[in-house]
């Protein structure tokens, strides 16, 4: 078998009451294309700072081959003081000096190497350390969540660079659709236990559910052990204690066992909307609205009285969406995509009259209860608590869907541990307070779902929860998201913002919007290209490789053949640990050899890609 680049072995992490995780053994491969799963919480990230060596293990260890390159991208990026984007990204490199590199890296992915790292959108920051962990070409690349905040092109082209890839790749995401068309092979972190599996992610529910199965049946049988054993010592246990002091040891050890094993059947999140409260059959109307925000500003700072002031409407404006008519009726499911910064979340406040517009008018329908999930969390005072969330008047039930349940109970379905419902909203991560808020919106009266951007910060579990409750849901459904995934099981239609404040309405969720943009591209393009062969006079053909890039073009395979040789032969040789206790000054030498020959490799591929890609564009005219 090949030697891997890195491997873990009988790893652990312990947050002092409970092992988070627990003899975990790992080993990862040149090729490997993973997806780590798990609940929020369950130590994902952590294992990814394990394996970058960001954090040490209570117990066991991390070993690295010789040469080889681990880059990280955390879940929430930060750039440290003020400089050039180019200056970050070239901090990746080993060599300072190859800023050309990091300036290449950067335009490959749209951004100005000379911009400033001050005021860089969420977005913007997520890029530009995806950059940085790109430009020194790792051999294993660890992305934690990488699409989070992320618009549907710009995830588009993430997975298009991910493909391109040559190393190993690991990947946290909650988005299923990208890790469906990246994955190779899956690692599921349950109850402080790691699980592998080889295959695409669609296979991932049937594994899962298999091994949820068996463990339960397992767990029961062992259940009924210790209560059979419980009972035997309940019995006369005092005339024969000498003789059954073993029998009384094995029961301690069950119980111990039953104990630290937890139970991989954990507490489940529970969630449900209520009923759709009153209302008539038409939700709302917008007339030929349009909706603007002051060059500069933010793109969602629309705000109710934003829009109105006589120093605002002096001001240059930007028009987000223009002459935009709709009609929403009770039952309605509407999905909306567009780019970052296109306005969908400042056209949904126009909607709900949460901010005016610019031109025109929206008409709400009668008794309409919108449930609004903002993705900015402004319903959550960060000083609140769970509990007083829920109750700001004070008392202890809420009403759901009619009926009152304690607030305890209630906070418990939406996974909030008891000494969890008195602490500071501000302290908790961004997937709690997700929870919390949807577990408030829920809890108030409502006949018009609102959610923007809902799945952020979530673990699947969960997204697949909502995803049956917002389908059953008999109420009106309006979505901004761009998991495309969440997009398809819950929408019925789309609106997509397009160029010049265009808001297009497509049928269906957002594969079939895509298939057809992608069909009225293609004929878009094809008609150009008949145009122009129609319009064009024939061509001078003259162009073509020189001697050199002819010659190379046949050269340069046979060069990285015999690279490849070296290296994989060198690697074998490496892991070989008798060979450094030997000679472990020849160790440092091989190692260092196959560092440069992985490196003239890289660029020897690149000087192939680039002359390759030459010969095509002349073969095509």
């Amino acid at each position: 078998m090949a030697t891997p680049l890195l491997s873990l072995s009988d790893m652990g992490v312990n947050l002092g009451d409970r092992w988070l995780l627990r003899h975990v053994d790992l080993s990862i491969h040149a090729g490997d294309r993973l997806a780590l799963v798990g609940r929020n919480g369950a130590g994902k990230s952590t294992l990814m700072k394990l394996i970058s060596g960001d954090a040490e293990p209570d117990e066991g260890s991390l070993w690295v081959s010789p040469g080889t390159n681990v880059a990280y991208l955390p879940q929430s990026p930060k750039i440290k003081g003020s400089q050039t984007l180019a200056s970050y990204v070239v901090q990746g490199l080993d060599d300072p000096s190859q800023i050309h590199r990091a300036e290449a890296m950067l335009m490959k992915m749209g951004m100005d190497p000379a911009r400033m790292t001050d005021g860089l959108s969420g977005g913007e920051s997520r890029r530009a350390s995806l950059a940085r962990a790109l430009v020194s070409k790792p051999e294993v690349l660890l992305l934690d969540e990488p699409t989070n905040h992320l618009d549907l092109p710009t995830i588009e082209w993430l997975e298009g660079l991910m493909k391109a890839h040559q190393g190993a790749l690991i990947v946290i995401s909650h988005d299923r659709a990208f890790l469906r068309s990246l994955g190779t092979g899956i690692v599921w972190i349950h109850q402080g236990k790691l699980r592998r599996r080889d295959g695409a992610f669609d296979q991932f529910e049937d594994w899962s559910d298999a091994i949820l199965a068996e463990e339960s049946v397992r767990l029961a049988k062992l259940d009924k052990k210790i209560a059979e054993e419980t009972k035997w010592s309940r019995q006369g246990i005092s005339a024969r204690r000498k003789r059954n002091q073993g029998r009384l040891r094995e029961l301690a050890v069950l119980r111990q066992n039953r104990a630290s094993e937890g139970g991989i059947t954990a507490r489940s999140l529970s969630m449900e909307t209520g009923p759709a409260e009153g209302g008539g059959q038409v939700v709302l109307e917008s007339r030929d609205i349009t909706v603007q925000v002051p060059k500069g500003n933010p793109v969602d700072s629309l705000s109710a009285d934003g829009m109105t002031t006589d120093a605002t409407q002096a001001q240059e404006m930007r028009t987000l969406v223009s002459h935009f008519n709709a009609l929403l009726k009770r039952g309605d499911r509407i999905g909306i995509v567009g780019p970052n910064g296109s306005g969908k979340s400042s056209l949904v406040r126009v909607l709900l009259k949460q901010a005016p517009p610019a031109a025109g008018y929206v008409k709400l329908g009668f008794g309409l209860l919108p449930a609004y999930f903002d993705q900015s969390r402004t319903l959550l005072n960060p000083d609140a608590t769970p509990w007083t969330t829920l109750c700001p008047d004070g008392g202890e039930t809420v009403e759901i869907a009619g009926k009152s349940k304690h607030v305890t109970s209630y906070l418990r379905d939406f996974l909030f541990d008891d000494y969890k419902m008195t602490q500071r909203v501000g302290t908790m991560s961004g997937g709690e307070q997700n929870r919390l808020l949807l577990a408030k919106i829920f809890s108030q009266p409502h006949n018009f779902l609102v959610l923007d951007e809902p799945t952020n910060d979530l673990d699947m579990e969960t997204i697949d929860l909502l995803q049956e409750v917002v389908g059953d849901y008999d109420g009106t459904v309006l979505i901004v998201s761009h998991d495309r995934d969440f997009l398809d099981r819950t929408v019925t239609s789309t609106l997509a913002f397009e160029d010049a404040g265009k808001i297009v309405s497509h049928a269906g969720g957002y594969s079939d919007y895509l298939n057809r943009r992608v069909k009225t591209e293609a004929r878009q393009q094809a008609k150009a290209k008949k145009k122009s062969a129609a319009e064009k006079p024939r061509a001078n053909r003259a162009a073509r490789l020189s001697y050199n890039e002819t010659f190379l073009l046949d050269k340069l395979p046979q060069e990285i053949a015999a690279l490849e040789t070296f290296i994989t032969k060198g690697e074998a040789q490496l892991a070989d640990m008798d060979y450094f206790a030997k000679d472990p000054d020849g160790y440092q030498k091989l190692a260092d050899k196959i560092g440069t020959a992985k490196s003239d490799k890289a660029a020897k591929e690149d000087q192939w890609l680039d002359i390759e890609m030459k010969r095509e564009a002349i073969e095509n005219g």
